[in-house]
């Protein structure tokens, strides 16, 4: 059955969420503990045409690298690499981590510098528009959301819809009702949640919001924008923890002022909290609003793959924006954080109601 779900995974990244074809050089990268799903996307590619171009992570590299690194590796990223990014056609990732505590020394500072290094992949990945991110269930995540490995398995394959006949068909038809959703959002021009914590108004006029219907994420399940740069006014509670950098981060609270970060506080994690916000002078403003649809999620798990797709759920992210959405923001940071409506939040569009605890009024995501 396993083997069986690995095998609708690889199609679906391969055929639909990059559409591989004939000649296409692909870069796959994942950790080690990916190889089951290496290996089927591998043969996926080649079925089709494609040029697989693997590239597998070693545990303990990243830990080596910020051990000893000089200040010169924080400068360029190394034209070799950059090569590699410029001549492929797609990317898949697979994050497959086998500690998810392996970077939690490491000087917060450090992992900004190489960041801010490599904005640049960031960049070309998101230019060329054919890329692709998912996750391997492995120990370190499955202990991370305090599951057995087995009942993480089933958790991660039961929220990409791999249980399905035709998965593919699957997110079709989620894109299809999300669409409908996002026909009302682009009639607005002002956004407003409010929840135990949060009140909090952004303006989304001119913007276009973007589907998330796999084509990028696996399992994905959102609708996103970037809101106006000036706009965001009011306060927001982050309850849902989110593992990032090799830590927890937790409690977050953030007030606004013209679309501005002003106050900010983290019952846990206040340190990579104050380094990411100065990043940069782009980082203390939002580049995504996102919307979470995806009700085959149950719960949160301290990853934000899975996390920002809960149904019920809002998350915005400090730093860059998705240009396709025509936000403007520039910076080496986009951090994703959750904000939970489940328990007396609403989303509001220009006043009309949208959601209220969690449950859409007038669309089916079920």
């Amino acid at each position: 059955m396993r083997d069986e779900r690995l095998g609708k995974l690889a199609r679906l990244l391969v055929e639909y969420s990059i559409g591989a074809g004939e000649g296409d050089q692909v870069v796959v990268s994942g950790g080690v503990a990916a190889e089951p799903l290496i290996k089927e996307v591998y043969r996926r590619l080649l079925g089709v045409g494609a040029v697989p171009i693997p590239q597998v992570a070693l545990p303990g590299v990243q830990e080596i690298f910020f051990q000893h690194a000089k200040d010169h590796h924080y400068e360029k990223t190394p034209p070799v690499l950059r090569a590699l990014y410029e001549g492929a056609d797609a990317f898949i990732s697979i994050m497959a981590p086998k500690n998810t505590k392996a970077l939690a020394a490491v000087d917060p500072k450090k992992q900004q510098a190489l960041g801010k290094r490599d904005k640049a992949l960031q960049e070309i990945v998101l230019g060329k528009d054919r890329w692709a991110l998912t996750l391997f269930p492995t120990d370190a995540l499955a202990q991370e959301s305090e599951m057995s490995l087995e009942g993480y398995e089933e958790f991660v394959f039961a929220a990409m819809a791999l249980d399905e006949d035709d998965p593919v068909r699957y997110w079709r038809e989620k894109a299809g009702e999300q669409g409908r959703l996002i026909e009302r959002l682009e009639k607005a021009d002002e956004i407003r949640m409010t929840g135990p914590g949060t009140d909090l108004t952004l303006s989304v006029k001119g913007r276009k919001f973007l589907n998330g219907d796999g084509k990028k994420n696996m399992p994905c399940g959102e609708v996103f924008t970037g809101p106006v740069e000036d706009s965001a006014e009011g306060e927001v509670f982050f309850g849902i923890p989110v593992a990032v950098g090799g830590r927890e981060v937790s409690g977050v609270r953030l007030r606004f002022e013209g679309g501005k970060v002003v106050e900010s506080s983290a019952e846990k994690g206040q340190e990579y909290l104050n380094a990411m916000l100065d990043a940069d002078e782009g980082s203390r403003y939002l580049g995504e609003l996102g919307i979470g649809t995806n009700y085959g999620i149950p719960r949160a798990t301290k990853n934000i793959l899975f996390d920002e797709k809960l149904g019920g759920t809002v998350h915005l992210a400090v730093g860059r924006s998705y240009a396709e959405t025509g936000g403007t923001n520039d910076s080496s940071v986009h951090w994703d954080l959750i904000c939970d409506l489940r328990e007396g939040g609403e989303l509001y569009a220009d006043g009309e109601l949208l959601q209220k605890s969690g449950e859409f009024l007038g669309y089916d995501f079920g």
